[in-house]
């Protein structure tokens, strides 16, 4: 029996997502973004402002998503990836961050900010 079963009707998501609905999740979405971006140290702050980043969501994940604009801001952001975790986990235990290098030079890094701790100990 899932939980959500156990719950009033009440307190179930919609049958139907409405515009509005999106509207809201996108405005959480930013918000979360701000204030994980002031969240994170000067250092931090200025290698997401030299890549295209943003905070998505879906029914239980919140992931932080950083497209890097070059194989150097690429190999800075990976490597910060225990900064970058430490700050995201204050939003979401069940956070995700995923890096994409330059088109056409590689595939995308995902890890779980549960994982990193084993990454830590790997760099």
């Amino acid at each position: 029996m899932s939980k959500m079963s156990l719950l009033p009707p009440d307190d179930l998501p919609p049958i139907e997502v409405t515009k509005q609905d999106g509207m809201m999740r996108m405005e959480l979405e930013q918000s979360t973004g701000r204030c994980f971006y002031l969240a994170c140290d000067r250092i931090t702050q200025v290698l997401l402002s030299s890549c295209q980043w943003y905070l998505t969501t879906n029914a239980t994940t919140l992931t932080l998503i950083i497209d890097c604009p070059d194989i150097v801001s690429y190999w800075h952001i990976v490597s910060n990836i225990p900064q970058l975790g430490n700050r995201l986990e204050r939003f979401s235990r069940n956070a995700k961050i995923r890096v994409y290098p330059p088109f056409g030079k590689g595939m995308p890094f995902e890890i779980s900010v549960n994982e990193i701790s084993a990454y830590r100990d790997w760099l």
